[in-house]
């Protein structure tokens, strides 16, 4: 056996590792964490200095029976976990889980994967550092404590099921004001006017710096030009330059692989961790923006090979956070002469080229321009419009990279920064067209998920590690949806002036589509405004930033973690009691007026199955039952209309017969269908489930049967539960709820149903989470019942 056993955290880590080294080591992953606290309410004593219960997962008890083999075997044990608190912790685990000895063990980390980062963390290992196991566990236990008495008073006071947490409750709350912020925002017009003067190569615009909000005052200014004359009245020409952008931090990374390449968080950290694993990048979980010397001058020597002396410019970046993590780096690549990498898949590769782009630009010297503003005076008016061009000089770190912003940051007009033809100062020029367009303020932008990450770093809330998973579950707890939203038409006027006349029109732009951006749920908004009532601390910007200052404050070694969740915990425990005694249930209900037609009252609210207006007061005794009917997609408590809510009462609609048998029009979970003698078909986008006539009722009806028949090989009289479809990828036989392939050796068509009796048995017994699986033994029992 070798003398050295090696402990990280991913097989493919391992596996990069075990490269480097001799056979004097084993190299093994630990697969994460081999242990958590124990699923019951128990997991946390809080009458014995908050002491934990932990179990090892069923899936990985035969894990720490082979690591506990390896670990008696060895003369060492090296716990090689990532290096942040999380890693720590990880070492920890297995010191104690293994029965590991203090005099042969050793820890040692190591921010990027290559072999001398290897071989010198072998060099000067350590021992395990309790300051930062205790800010793990602090977050853990503080997490728990907060998960598990906040989730049953929402089951209480809202709705079953539903599960609060410290820093996704903070995230949502962020959403939820920011969609009200939307909602009460009212556009404002004004009137922007840009002149075009010269032609062809020499044309160039200038803008007026001011806006009219009066169409009027608009139409007076164009009038007061057609006879005016237009001169330069100053030139000013001075050297601007440009600085490049900090290497990657995490959050950073998730900010510009969401602006360039469309990433989600949890997609950019997944591809970011391949990478680290395959020594690649340097560690993906980091808030420094600190380079190693060694990448210093790595970086300066590939500047000055592929670019020349003059583009490199060394740069240390100081983090400006306070609270960074230990001494990590930035992410850069491992190895600066790599620009791209072949393998991998194209996530990894386009990733890759951003971090070493990124990492290398920061090295580089600034981007020299020239800026001109050109002032030009009109001779019926006193106001001045302004052109503005800019030249590149030297592009320096621009030759590589340009960072991308956010638009809600991009504030850069039209026209702005565009080249200007040669100009002199009392120079006439000759105007060929200007314009006065109608443009509305905009609202505050919504949330994507990088910009998100963006707020909660501002705020100090979360580190590193928590951005991804904090975004993950939101989304999965139904609080927050990340979708697309069709805008809506909206008029605006143009007037142009041309040659003399000023004409007049008015057009139509879409205004406020959304891409991937984050909205609340009814039931978010419902628990946002319940914890903010109830639980103001849970949810408060500068108590939760303050708990994150905390965990830092252990992890150095200045506080006691117990000492910082008691203080916590006493207070909230009372909060929890009192809500539960004195609290009403939430519902976020709103009242939207009377029914035209019965003079019934309306309102809206969060239900058992999720948000619907009700159309009369809650039935009494004897009494008329009042109508219910769910919001659609896209609609919420805070913001429908009575109209709106009266529309939602014209479906389910009968649009005629078709074979005797009733079609009606509803609207389902998947939108809306047509029901017609117990089946179910769906309905185009492009057709309003309101306006469906008859005859389009029964096209859709049997072009959906002509479908399914076109898709059907083969029915069996045995078992109508049994079929040969024609699949997406070839045909395959459908048996109750299993989908079968067929061997190569046997064609559709001669399958007999004792063959598909007999795949079915031979399948291997999956069954799918939460379902039970459908045996050849089980679908010919519904056969014979039915």
């Amino acid at each position: 056996m070798a003398k050295n056993l090696l402990i990280v955290e991913s097989p493919a880590k391992a596996k990069t590792i075990e490269g480097y080294l001799g056979k004097d080591f084993t190299v093994k992953s630990s697969y994460g964490h081999i242990r958590d606290l124990v699923k019951s309410d128990d997991a946390i004593n809080v009458a014995n200095n908050f002491e934990q219960k932990y179990e090892i997962p069923a899936d990985k008890k035969q894990l720490v029976t082979e690591l506990k083999k390896l670990a008696k075997e060895a003369e060492t044990v090296w716990l090689a976990s990532d290096e942040d608190r999380e890693g720590e912790a990880i070492s920890w685990h297995l010191y104690e889980t293994l029965g590991l000895k203090d005099a042969s063990t050793k820890r040692i980390v190591f921010h990027e994967i290559t072999k001398p980062a290897i071989l010198k963390a072998i060099e000067s290992p350590r021992k395990i550092d309790f300051n930062l196991v205790n800010a793990q566990q602090a977050r853990r236990v503080l997490d728990r404590l907060v998960g598990f008495e906040l989730s049953p008073v929402l089951w209480k006071k809202v709705k079953p099921s539903l599960s609060a947490g410290r820093v996704q409750s903070v995230a949502v709350r962020l959403i939820v004001e920011r969609e009200r912020e939307i909602n009460k925002f009212k556009a404002e017009a004004a009137f922007r006017i840009i002149a075009i003067f010269g032609k062809g190569r020499d044309a160039f615009k200038a803008e007026l710096p001011e806006r009219y909000s009066k169409q009027e005052d608009a139409e007076k200014f164009l009038n007061d030009c057609i006879s005016a004359a237009f001169k330069v009245n100053s030139l000013e020409t001075k050297p601007a330059k440009r600085s490049p952008a900090a290497p990657f931090t995490t959050s950073t990374l998730q900010q510009e692989a969401s602006r360039k390449l469309g990433f989600s968080v949890s997609r950019t950290m997944s591809v970011a961790q391949k990478l680290y694993e395959s020594g690649k990048i340097t560690y993906m979980r980091t808030d420094s923006v600190n380079l190693s010397d060694l990448a210093l001058n790595a970086a300066r020597d590939q500047i000055n090979r592929a670019y020349g002396e003059k583009y490199h410019q060394l740069r240390k970046y100081k983090t400006k956070s306070a609270s960074a993590q230990e001494a990590h780096e930035a992410i850069r690549p491992t190895y600066f002469d790599v620009h791209t990498i072949d393998d991998g898949d194209s996530s990894e590769k386009r990733l890759y080229e951003l971090i070493w782009k990124r990492a290398i630009a920061s090295q580089m010297s600034e981007a020299l321009f020239e800026k001109t503003t050109a002032k030009i005076g009109i001779s019926t008016r006193g106001e001045e419009l302004v052109a503005n061009g800019e030249v590149l000089k030297f592009d320096g770190f621009l030759k590589v990279y340009l960072e991308s912003h956010d638009e809600e940051d991009d504030n850069q007009q039209d026209g702005d920064n565009a080249m200007l033809p040669p100009l002199a100062q009392g120079q006439t020029l000759s105007l060929t067209e200007m314009t006065a367009t109608e443009r509305y303020s905009r609202p505050p932008a919504r949330y994507t998920e990088a910009s998100l990450v963006k707020k909660l770093e501002e705020l100090g809330i979360g580190r590193p590690s928590t951005y991804a998973p904090t975004i993950s579950t939101i989304q999965n707890r139904g609080y927050v949806v990340k979708e697309e939203r069709d805008g809506r038409q909206r008029n605006y006027k143009v007037l142009t002036l041309k040659a003399g006349e000023i004409k007049k029109e008015e057009l139509t732009e879409n205004t406020g589509a959304e891409r991937n951006k984050m909205f609340p749920t009814d039931i978010g908004a419902v628990v946002n405004d319940f914890l903010v009532q109830y639980f103001n601390g849970i949810v408060d910007f500068h108590f939760t930033a303050g708990v994150e200052k905390e965990f830092d404050e252990i992890a150095q070694g200045m506080k006691d973690w117990t000492d910082m969740i008691r203080k916590f915990y006493q207070p909230f425990h009372q909060e929890v009691e009192n809500t539960i005694k004195t609290a009403d249930k939430a519902t976020g209900e709103r009242e939207l007026g009377v029914h035209p037609e019965s003079g019934k009252k309306m309102s809206v609210r969060i239900g058992r199955y999720g948000p619907f207006v009700q159309v009369g007061e809650t039935e009494t005794e004897g009494g008329e039952k009042p109508l219910y009917a769910s919001l659609r997609a896209g609609q919420m408590i805070e913001t429908i209309t009575l109209e709106e809510a009266l529309e939602l009462f014209k479906l389910p609609k009968k649009v005629g017969f078709f074979e005797d048998k009733e079609m009606t029009v509803a609207i389902g979970k998947f939108g809306p269908y047509i029901r017609h003698n117990s089946a179910f078909y769906s309905l185009p986008k492009e057709i309003d489930p309101l306006d469906v006539t008859e005859e389009q009722a029964i096209e859709i009806i049997e072009a959906k049967r002509k479908k399914d028949a076109e898709r059907l090989i083969r029915t069996f009289d045995e078992n109508p539960d049994v079929k040969i479809l024609n699949g997406r990828w070839g045909p395959y036989i459908e048996f109750g709820k299993q989908n079968l392939k067929i061997p190569k050796d046997k064609t559709p068509e001669t399958l007999t149903y004792a063959d598909c009796v007999a795949l079915s048995e031979a399948a291997p017994a999956a069954p799918k989470k939460g379902g039970k699986k459908t045996t050849a033994k089980a679908a010919t029992k519904t056969a014979k019942k039915k």
